[in-house]
């Protein structure tokens, strides 16, 4: 989630902080302090799902909603919350990431979807995020965390930064606990109930090492891919820890201990899992524009901006950033109003500090708006343009006058690169999906990444995906992902 969706959750928060309890946990039956009631966390999440919702859209596929939903309600009623509105939604974001706010709302990524490859498996995140919520982890950790979790965070160059304290802080906080997660008791204890809740649903509970052990190897590989490409780290699922789970005798402990729940004939649902996945985007998605070697191509809006080589590219619904490899620099691109009056926008949209210059003229020979000064005294260089009816803003922000000297040139390209895509383009802007294919004797992995439209990475992503990471070959028969 980006910061932008952490900010709008916290000033949620913050409006329901308003007494101080010491609530009974609903696993455990001990007192806890917190600082609202059930109530106002149900509020709270109902409140919050909707600025969610404009960060990261929900996936536009009613018939893999409704799975989704169907098996989520099902593990909800055997938790010790079943009356909480529980809410299950697929968003439409290509990130590999699972997670809950305080009330019962519980959200997957269609990126991670696709690296799962049963329905038991899938039930183990549900599971655990289920028991975030039922443990009231969120509410616990807001209440009691004074943790800095963003502190680097430069923060949105066309929308006001975070004056007010008290949200920034819980802010990080939110922040901290959905990426780096809740600690690792708490990540047990979610781990124990989620376990639990899939052997009385009628999976078996040792699907919850399981997924964790296919996450830590998507994990493995994209920090050896991060180390590559000299980029720090992405942020990956929270319920992952740093040992492999093959190897965490905490983890394996707490999992059986809903053995005593387990079923005779435990429901895998492989087939019925991928079959839902056909059709489904693997990346990014047409509606967000597509990543193609850092340059955004959108082929729905017809434009193209190049973001500068080596930068991590975020593409959001309703926003693209790109972070320098540093961390002090980016370039955010998103739209702005439906006029021709792009100065005005400037000035008026867009806050910066006194003494900034501002100035007209054409951008890819559209009629478009300049400025440069600073916001909240990072240097920012901004251009709005007006393209087929709409103004976009392109603008590159630097943490200080030092990182912007050394990105000047890579900040005032990308924005200067902003222009219409071409056919060609348009072309490669088109969407990679999943399918499925059955092996045939002696199909190898390396034959298959021959046939992807994934380059390089083909092999290790195909493997990932079809649980054969990092060496395994497929079965004849086996039913297979692949990205076309």
């Amino acid at each position: 989630m980006t910061p932008r969706a952490f900010y709008r959750i916290a000033v949620i928060a913050v409006g329901a902080l308003v007494l101080t309890d010491c609530a009974q946990n609903p696993v455990n039956g001990d007192k806890d302090l917190v600082l609202i009631s059930e109530q106002q966390e149900i509020q709270m999440g109902a409140q919050a799902n909707l600025d969610v919702l404009k960060e990261y859209a929900a996936l536009k596929n009613p018939a893999l909603q409704a799975y989704v939903n169907e098996v989520g309600q099902r593990l909800a009623k055997q938790s010790q919350r079943p009356n909480l509105p529980w809410h299950f939604t697929v968003v439409d974001s290509p990130d590999v990431n699972a997670f809950a706010l305080p009330g019962g709302y519980v959200y997957i990524t269609r990126g991670l979807m696709a690296y799962l490859n049963s329905e038991a498996e899938f039930a183990g995140i549900v599971g655990h995020e289920i028991g975030h919520v039922t443990a009231r982890h969120g509410v616990r950790q807001q209440s009691a965390s004074t943790v800095a979790g963003l502190g680097a965070v430069l923060g949105s160059i066309l929308v006001p930064g975070v004056n007010d304290q008290a949200s920034a802080s819980i802010l990080q906080t939110l922040a901290h606990a959905w990426t780096a997660g809740y600690g690792r008791d708490h990540e047990l204890e979610a781990d124990r109930l989620g376990a639990a809740y899939l052997a009385k649903a009628g999976y078996d509970p040792q699907a919850m090492v399981e997924v964790i052990g296919v996450l830590k190897n998507q994990e493995l590989f994209s920090a050896e891919q991060a180390a590559r490409d000299g980029q720090p780290s992405r942020a990956t699922y929270h319920g992952i820890f740093d040992t492999h789970p093959g190897n965490d005798a905490r983890l394996k402990q707490v999992v059986a201990e809903a053995d005593k729940y387990r079923v005779a004939d435990p429901r895998e649902g492989r087939n019925d899992y991928l079959q839902k996945l056909v059709g489904l985007y693997f990346g990014d998605s047409p509606d967000q524009g597509v990543i193609r070697n850092n340059a955004l191509l959108h082929g729905k809006l017809g434009l193209m901006v190049q973001f500068p080589p080596g930068w991590r590219v975020q593409n959001r619904p309703d926003r693209v950033v790109a972070t320098s490899p540093q961390g002090d620099a980016l370039v955010e691109l998103e739209q702005g109003p439906k006029n021709d009056n792009p100065l005005e926008t400037l000035k008026n949209g867009v806050k910066l500090d006194a003494g900034a210059r501002y100035d007209s003229g054409q951008l890819a020979g559209f009629p478009a708006a300049f400025a440069a000064g600073a916001q909240q005294g990072k240097p920012v260089v901004v251009a709005v343009v007006v393209f087929n009816g709409t103004q976009y803003l392109i603008a590159g922000m630097a943490r200080d006058m030092a990182a912007y000297e050394r990105e000047r040139s890579a900040l005032r390209a990308a924005i200067n690169s902003f222009r219409a895509i071409t056919p060609a383009e348009k072309l490669a802007a088109r969407p990679h999906v999943l399918q499925l294919l059955t092996a045939r004797p002696g199909l190898t992995m390396a034959a298959l990444a021959r046939q992807s439209p994934l380059g390089g990475e083909a092999e290790s992503q195909l493997r990932l995906m079809n649980d054969l990471y990092p060496d395994g070959e497929p079965r004849s028969g086996q039913r297979l992902k692949i990205v076309q």
